[in-house]
């Protein structure tokens, strides 16, 4: 009785948040698993004294675009009824005193909050840059020793190629990363588009593109557990 209620909680919610937001984005009940007590861990990369990279026109950090479309991301899944875990939960680092090999310790922060939570699933959330100005769009990554890691990605990827904004159709890629190894579950980074291009920049700091995005990993991580 229980798995078939949050099945149909989840479906219900999946389906009410898509046509709320016109984004055209329904579920099957076939296509959904129930939540049940699944621990997603939801990473807001960088923070502190590391921005990440910057945006071309308005010199926006990448910091702050991540932990915003992370917390739009916790929304979704824990309306859901997953129990959604934030490695970031404000603009502060992981790393305690910023002194030498502060990268090193917040990352290793990071590994320690998802697997003391025993992480079901994990999601770095980041933005890209280029030197060639014309590269845009989304990229997930995944460790390519992991399978289910690698089906996530594909999965969350076609949710975000499938987007209307979506200017460009990009491919799941394999990446050696260390939040890709930070548990045997499935792991994966979504760089949500370049801050390098103008256009994609635009995008990513609209609340409303945020919110849009969040919800398309949301989508193509429920489609997972299918």
């Amino acid at each position: 009785m229980f798995i078939k209620k949050s099945i149909f909680i989840a479906v219900a919610v999946v389906i009410a948040l898509g046509a709320v937001l016109g984004l055209g984005f329904g579920l099957s009940a076939k296509n959904v698993y129930a939540a049940g007590e699944r621990v997603i861990v939801i990473d807001a990369g960088h923070g502190g004294i590391d921005a990440g990279v910057h945006g071309i026109n308005t010199d926006v950090r990448e910091s702050d675009i991540n932990l915003s479309i992370a917390k739009q991301l916790r929304g979704y899944f824990a309306g859901a009824g997953f129990t959604v875990v934030m490695t970031r939960k404000n603009n502060g680092g992981l790393y305690g005193m910023p002194t030498s090999g502060f990268k090193m310790r917040d990352m290793k922060k990071r590994k320690e909050i998802i697997e003391t939570n025993k992480a079901d699933m994990v999601i770095s959330v980041h933005q890209n840059f280029c030197p060639i100005p014309s590269k845009r769009g989304a990229t997930v990554f995944f460790d390519k020793s992991s399978e289910c890691g690698t089906e996530l990605a594909r999965q969350i990827q076609k949710s975000l190629n499938d987007m209307q904004e979506g200017a460009k159709k990009n491919e799941a890629l394999a990446g050696d990363y260390y939040m890709l190894k930070c548990t045997n579950n499935p792991s994966v980074i979504v760089e949500c588009g370049f801050l390098s291009n103008g256009e994609d920049e635009k995008l990513l700091t609209s609340e409303e593109y945020q919110n849009k995005i969040a919800y398309a990993i949301f989508k193509g991580a429920v489609s997972y557990y299918s």
